[in-house]
């Protein structure tokens, strides 16, 4: 995406040169009244009997023992109209999420789910399943979004998203998190936004304490708490421009690949409700779902299944035929669900464009769809000679709206709606280039209908008998909180014309939803339950905690132990390390500033043994415990 964006610099930059800026800063931290379900509640991957709920606890004292989190569904919010509920044990091996995947549900349904842990409640989700697959439905509306930088700016897309009530779910085509270390990609410097841990993200527990800081966002956790939602990883989930056997940001130095691949998985599946798809092979995300016979949704991994390594875009290697983007697993798996659906509309949500885009006759993005043409041959061919109607593409990645006609010799293949980023930079501060690079790679590209390169925002896709239309909205600002935004285009596609046309009026929901929202915080939790029993010695009874112990990683440890903690308030902390004899072996204090935080420990002089950890300010104390080996 980055190389990308240095061309869109190039066609433009001989014009202008603007750049504006706004503030406010404001900080990351765990919100007392949620206690002790911190990161929230989501819900993900509905079928038409079932959806996968999640939550993750945080053990009140972190000492590696497993927590019992008992969970219900109900059909209204005040919990009365009880149709499942059960009971999940988590524990560090899992990082203490839960997701549970609730069956026996009814087709095309609105649902609220809880969560009860330590005598507390979670704050309450909502979710919906999807209609029967052989069910005629009048309308089906999705609201599309990828690439959220978290130090780039406010999450106000989701923040905006969430407020609305006119849509089944939200799809997320990738790049929920980034990677990077601390001001290693596109910092601004306005909000006050950092990634941890401020290092490149490498191991299990590195991944893990990302996704934590990103779930702290409490945009992101309404949005997650509203809506259900289907997500696909691309490369930032892992390393930029990632490929099945490694990634443009992963060196040798870094350690093993596969590994690096596979823990990211195992955090992705850990946090983010998305279904395992099978024993043998539970961290695919390849899949179909039906909304009724209106809508196929089959979801693509066009970045780590079966991806070829990227060669430039002068390569004679680019049209060579066993390179791949699907893999030959993934794309007969495709070619098959296309042959085979019933739907009218055949969705392919991925993760890079498919759309041709050239600049002065040539190719520039070889990590797309365009360095891999043989393959995006083939399948363009087999929709248009097999007479495979109403194919639409969603994609993300690029940071910016396209709204694109799909096409090869033989004919129209379908459409393609590209979302804009939530943060993630695109052209915003130089405008002059977006706008005469906008129109130059309109000109050199007839299929591409409309593009913009600066603005973030969502879109909000709409299917119904007659045609499918795709609205885009920019958000106003993400240099602050406001949920502002304003309708910036629309296209539609009619019913088998397979091809973009331009409107000025929105799309509407055939039906406007009337369930309610739930509430920002939890109800008053009324089912009486065992707390936690208290350590003996520093268990103070502080009734509203500055500090939250998210975790202590790894554990056991080694040499390094890592507290993953929220500060409420700028202070100064200190932390004590006392051995099981009640000596303290280890001590120290540090200043702090309100945020999500890492805060290492060299232990090489301590001897191997049990340990327990009190982390403290002027008016809170937290602790935990853990094992030396």
């Amino acid at each position: 995406m980055q190389k990308l964006l240095s061309i869109f610099i190039f066609i433009g930059t001989i014009w202008a040169n603007s750049i504006l800026f706004t503030q406010i800063p404001k900080s990351l931290t765990a919100e007392e009244c949620m206690k002790p379900f911190y990161h929230g509640v989501a819900s993900g991957d509905p079928l038409h009997d079932r959806v996968i709920i999640w939550t993750r606890v945080t053990p009140s004292v972190q000492n590696n023992q497993p927590v019992v989190v008992s969970w219900k569904m109900a059909t209204d919010t005040a919990m009365t109209q009880v149709v499942q509920s059960g009971s999940f044990l988590t524990n560090a091996s899992r990082d203490y999420t839960v997701k549970v995947d609730v069956t026996n549900l009814q087709p095309d349904t609105w649902y609220y789910y809880e969560f009860y842990a330590e005598g507390k409640s979670s704050i309450q989700g909502r979710t919906k399943t999807t209609p029967l697959p052989t069910v005629e439905k009048d309308s089906v509306r999705f609201a599309v979004v990828s690439c959220a930088n978290l130090e780039a700016g406010y999450f106000n897309v989701y923040g905006a998203l969430a407020q609305r009530q006119d849509f089944d779910a939200v799809i997320c085509l990738g790049d929920y998190y980034y990677e990077y270390e601390k001001g290693g990609y596109s910092p601004n410097a306005q909000t006050n936004r950092f990634f941890e841990p401020i290092t490149e993200i490498l191991t299990l527990d590195d991944y893990r304490m990302r996704h934590s800081v990103y779930r702290l966002d409490p945009d992101l956790r309404r949005l997650h708490q509203n809506y259900p939602w289907f997500c696909i990883w691309d490369d930032h989930e892992f390393a930029n421009d990632a490929w099945i056997g490694g990634a443009e940001n992963h060196s040798s130095s870094e350690g093993d690949w596969t590994l690096r691949k596979n823990v990211a998985k195992q955090a992705y599946f850990e946090w983010i409700p998305v279904r395992e798809k099978s024993v043998t092979n539970p961290y695919e995300i390849y899949r179909a779902v039906s909304f009724g016979k209106l809508v196929d949704l089959l979801f693509l991994d066009t970045r780590i299944q079966g991806r070829s390594q990227q060669v430039s875009i002068t390569s004679s290697a680019i049209n060579d035929a066993n390179r791949k983007l699907l893999g030959t697993d993934q794309f007969n798996w495709l070619i098959s669900k296309l042959n085979n659906s019933s739907a009218k509309y055949k969705v392919l949500a991925q993760q890079v464009m498919i759309a041709p885009l050239q600049v002065f006759g040539v190719a520039v993005n070889a990590d797309q769809w365009d360095g891999y043409p043989v393959e995006r041959t083939q399948l363009f061919n087999h929709i248009v000679t097999n007479n495979i109607n109403n194919v639409v593409v969603l994609t993300g990645d690029i940071h910016t709206s396209w709204a694109s006609n799909l096409k090869n010799s033989l004919g129209n293949v379908g459409v393609e709606f590209v979302t804009p980023s939530v943060t993630s930079p695109a052209l915003e501060t130089i405008s002059a280039v977006s706008y005469v690079g906008a129109a130059a790679i309109k000109a050199a590209n007839s299929h591409i209908q409309w593009v913009d390169l600066s603005n973030k925002g969502f879109i909000i896709v709409d299917f119904n008998k007659t045609r499918v239309q795709s609205d885009w909205y920019f958000i106003q600002t993400i240099d602050d909180i406001n949920l502002n935004y304003s309708w910036a285009a629309s296209y539609y596609a009619n019913d088998g014309q397979n091809a973009l046309t331009e409107t000025n009026t929105v799309t509407l929901p055939r039906n406007t939803l009337f369930t309610d929202l739930p509430q920002l915080c939890p109800r008053p939790f009324e089912t009486p339950t065992e707390e936690p029993e208290e350590e003996e010695e520093e268990n103070l009874s502080v009734k509203s905690q500055s500090i939250v112990l998210l975790g202590i990683y790894p554990n056991p440890v080694e040499e390094q132990l890592t507290l993953h903690f929220s500060n409420q308030a700028d202070d100064e902390l200190s932390f004590r390390i006392v051995s099981l004899d009640g000596k303290t072996v280890k001590t120290d204090s540090f200043l702090c500033k309100t945020g999500a935080w890492n805060y290492e420990i060299r232990l090489d002089d301590l001897n191997s043994g049990y340990y327990k950890i009190i982390l403290q300010s002027k008016s809170s104390i937290v602790q935990g415990s853990f094992i030396k080996k």
